[in-house]
């Protein structure tokens, strides 16, 4: 029986981090991500966090951040590592996909354009 309870606990788990994983960030936390625009190729968020804000656990595709203001944030991943990460207002990067919580570790508002590369259709 308890083995029974722990392959249950296990699959649970599994099922609630792969649920976890599709969470998309406008529709878990419309408080801090806004599209801007979307068309069949790319997905454009405005991201804005207060000082001392954070979100849920979320996912996006590969995407480039372009930061509108400096920033000094905490990434947290499901494994449960985090990094902190700091920078400038203009600085932009290649961001890979994944799961993470962010938070605006930061004394100032946090703002950033987003933009979600989505995945392309193999050439034929």
């Amino acid at each position: 029986m308890k083995r029974i309870l722990m392959l249950a606990a296990a699959v649970g788990w599994i099922l609630a981090a792969t649920v976890a994983r599709a969470e998309d960030p406008v529709k878990v936390d419309p408080a801090h991500y806004k599209v801007e625009f979307e068309n069949e190729t790319v997905r454009v968020l405005r991201i804005h966090y207060g000082p001392g804000e954070k979100s849920v656990m979320h996912s996006h595709p590969q995407a480039i951040a372009v930061f509108l203001t400096d920033h000094n944030n905490k990434m947290t991943y499901p494994d449960g590592r985090s990094e902190v990460m700091k920078g400038n207002a203009g600085e932009v990067m290649v961001t890979p996909g994944g799961d993470h919580l962010p938070e605006n570790i930061g004394d100032k508002p946090m703002e950033l354009i987003l933009v979600e590369l989505k995945p392309q259709p193999a050439a034929k």
